[in-house]
């Protein structure tokens, strides 16, 4: 009896699990993308961005809150160069990801996404108002 009832809790959790994964990543405006802080405390998360206005939301894929763990705003955004991820930095990328280094006022990371999603993320730069301050190398 306890065993079906951890199995049920356990069952339970992966359709919630699940069913996050699916919300978010089919939402409009949404792309798959992971982050890592430049500082090294971490290593790659993944999550998905949405473009909302002239910000960038990351929110984790794995998680309680729908809200956004990261907010990113184009406004004094510095993209400093990108690079090839190879395939050994992370199990779950695969051939193709770009991984671009980014500052954004105090805080330093790195998006890494898909050819796709790295040329909506190159668009909604370009895409800024006249007059705001962007730094593109």
């Amino acid at each position: 009896m306890m065993a079906l009832n951890v199995l049920i809790v356990l069952v339970s959790l992966v359709a919630l699990l699940g069913s996050r994964v699916l919300i978010l990543t089919r939402s409009r405006g949404s792309v798959l993308c992971c982050l890592r802080p430049m500082s090294g405390e971490r290593g790659w998360r993944v999550g998905v961005a949405r473009y909302a206005d002239g910000q960038l939301n990351w929110i984790p894929l794995i998680g309680l809150l729908p809200r956004p763990r990261h907010v990113i705003v184009r406004r004094g955004l510095v993209v400093s160069g990108r690079r090839k991820v190879g395939p050994g930095e992370f199990f779950g990328f695969i051939e193709g990801v770009t991984a671009v280094e980014c500052r954004n006022g105090d805080s330093a990371f790195e998006l890494a996404m898909g050819y796709r999603a790295l040329t909506g993320f190159v668009a909604w730069l370009e895409s800024a108002p006249p007059g705001a301050y962007l730094d593109v190398a």
